[in-house]
């Protein structure tokens, strides 16, 4: 049995000897390496970070001493050590572990992470707090690079220099972000690892170290034992904390030694740990991209298990139609340029900028950012497009509000990710684009029933002149017949596709093809329910809806909260025309959706063709009820 069975907090790592830890660790990697081989989850970052982790929750006493991740994709050895191992074969399925932090999971979880940038911020507060309370734990925040290029994360820091408090920073610097290092930042990190900035830092370190007595000669000598740098007055410096770095971050012995010297040091301190993603997996280290969110492989192989074939094996992903359609249109267009958030592939954009990398931005994760710095080249004259999965452009609303919309700008947001992602769970659920975009004037917002209509509402964007929302989902189209090109569609015009004497459903984005299979399924119980594909939330075809309303009782269907959702909007549409209408509204409930397989979850919340047939039959019955009273 390994040292792992016996481990289940911070207590029982510290009964280990320093000697002991690497194989603590290697155990650690393995079982995330077997775990996500079976259920998918983010490998790459959580390898890298495993020794780091293990060397914190050796020398701090956690969980009184909080230690805050940012974004979560590191923390799978943190789930481990925590108590969490027998479990971890259940991450990111129905009912178990969740891939990312979470503080009702364990008291370890100091603060529930799923989006960048966040972990400084939050790791403040929890200084501030403990200060007011007059309590002496400790906090940590362990920051990869990548969340680093977030603005959040540059205020953050701005501000604990203001405070003064003690808190440790640990920068883990895994030399890449999602795909790329990009920005000034990464330029900045490679620069501290060039042979001409070592040697001047030792000298600048011996100066800086020598005004002290003990407490300084002490560390500068484990500093040079452990090959640690010193940068005093570089940009963190200058920003109020002491750096420390960079730091091997796979040297247990010399992370630990360096940890414990610094656990107690007053005021802001930043230490810069340098990882590799992958580590201790030869197919992740060498293709860490890949391997970042990865679905189950083989582990012998690093092989991806693939799914079943569709029946003629070439279905698309809505992701893939939208770069290959952005791309079809911007080499008619040299207007067209493309935005990205550190997120080419998961977006589709690596063609783009593989064809026109002139024309291509990634911003690095800075959602704010990009949307303005869309704005921007649609000021003058640029046709930009910013690609954003949905539940990320929460953060910046403000933007599209203030700098797009209330200057009508002709900026295209694509929102992948629309509706249930899935095993991420509810912080990447894109469940409330709806609700939140259909409230800006003079802004269109699109929900293609397809692969093919999101080829066309692609074109509709470009050539609608306005700024426009378009909300897609995660995962393979509905297997349709694509058409040759993509063409602009009647700005604000649903389509009838199936009329109904008994009930119309009136359907959003992807779950208008489940609605024509509840109607079939209501037709084998005697109900002649038609379809509807309204296409555009905003805005809403008035005349369509009017008919439909008129015509028979309405079922609203979405894959968005019901509160402010499509459903909303014809409900508010009725009533201000004066129009007494029977409808239901079927959609996510004010409630939010756990992880789980995209089909176990739209079953939950009875969004398949069963659940919204049924549905449909006990209203109508209790309308028949109602009205024979």
């Amino acid at each position: 049995m390994g040292i792992l069975a016996s481990i289940r907090g911070s207590e029982d790592i510290k009964k280990l000897s320093v000697d002991a830890l690497p194989r603590l660790a290697a155990e650690v990697r393995k079982l995330i390496i077997e775990g996500v081989s079976r259920t998918g989850g983010h490998l790459a970052s959580s390898l890298g970070a495993a020794d780091l982790i293990l060397s914190l929750h050796y020398i701090f006493d956690t969980p009184r001493d909080r230690i805050v991740f940012d974004t979560g994709h590191q923390a799978y050895a943190h789930k481990i050590l925590t108590g969490r191992a027998d479990r971890f074969h259940t991450i990111r399925t129905k009912g178990g572990l969740s891939g990312f932090l979470k503080r009702y999971e364990s008291e370890y979880d100091a603060f529930g992470a799923g989006h960048a940038s966040t972990a400084l911020s939050a790791a403040a507060g929890m200084a501030a707090a403990r200060d007011q309370a007059g309590s002496r734990h400790r906090v940590v925040a362990v920051v990869a690079d990548g969340a680093m290029t977030g603005g959040m994360a540059w205020e953050a820091l701005q501000n604990v220099g203001q405070l003064n408090t003690d808190l440790l920073v640990v920068l883990n610097d895994n030399q890449m972000f999602i795909s790329q290092r990009v920005g000034r930042l990464g330029r900045i990190l490679t620069k501290l690892l060039t042979l001409g900035t070592v040697q001047n830092a030792e000298r600048k370190a011996e100066l800086f170290f020598n005004r002290f007595q003990f407490w300084g000669k002490k560390i500068l000598r484990v500093a040079k034992r452990a090959r640690v740098l010193f940068f005093p007055g570089m940009i963190f410096e200058e920003m109020g904390f002491t750096y420390f770095g960079p730091v091997d971050g796979h040297n247990i012995a010399e992370l630990v030694e360096v940890l414990g010297y610094m656990k107690d040091l007053k005021g802001p301190v930043l230490l810069h740990v340098v990882t590799k993603k992958g580590r201790g997996y030869e197919p992740a280290e060498d293709a860490p991209t890949d391997f970042h969110g990865t679905p189950r492989f083989n582990v012998e192989t690093g092989e991806l298990v693939k799914k079943a074939a569709t029946p003629d094996g070439s279905v698309p992903t809505f992701t893939a139609v939208f770069g290959r359609t952005l791309v079809k249109l911007a080499e008619k267009d040299p207007r067209i340029c493309a935005i990205t958030a550190a997120m080419p592939e998961g977006t589709g954009l690596d063609l783009f900028r593989d064809r026109f990398p002139k024309r291509y931005y990634d911003v690095g994760i800075a959602e704010e950012h990009a949307v303005t710095f869309a704005a921007g080249l649609a000021a003058d004259g640029m046709r930009p497009v910013a690609a954003i999965y949905s539940s990320f452009m929460q953060r910046s609303y403000d933007q599209v509000q203030h700098d797009i919309s209330l200057q009508k700008l002709p900026v295209v947001i694509a929102m992948d990710r629309a509706g249930l992602v899935g095993e991420d769970g509810p912080t990447h659920h894109g469940v409330f684009d709806i609700s939140l975009f259909r409230t800006l004037p003079d802004t269109v917002v699109m929900a293609p029933a397809d692969e093919n209509e999101l080829q066309h509402m692609l074109a509709t964007a470009f050539a609608c002149g306005l700024p426009a929302v378009l909300r897609y989902p995660r995962g393979k189209g509905f297997g349709v017949k694509m058409d040759a090109e993509p063409v602009a569609l009647p700005l604000g015009r649903g389509r009838v596709l199936r009329k109904g004497r008994d009930l119309n459903f009136l359907a959003a984005g992807n779950r208008v093809h489940p609605a024509l299979a509840a109607a079939d399924l209501l037709k084998a119980r005697g109900i002649d329910a038609g379809v509807a594909d309204i296409r555009f939330i905003k805005p809403l075809d008035a005349e369509l809806v009017n008919s439909l309303a008129a015509a028979a009782p309405v079922v609203t269907v979405e894959d968005n909260a019901l509160a402010g959702g499509f459903g909303s909007a014809v409900l508010e549409h009725l009533n201000a025309a004066g129009i007494r209408a029977e409808v239901l509204r079927l959609g996510i409930p004010d409630a939010y959706v756990e992880q789980g397989k995209p089909e176990e979850l739209y079953a939950d919340l009875g969004l398949t063709p069963e659940g919204m047939a049924g549905a449909a039959a006990a209203w109508l019955d209790k309308i028949a009820a109602v009205k024979g009273n």
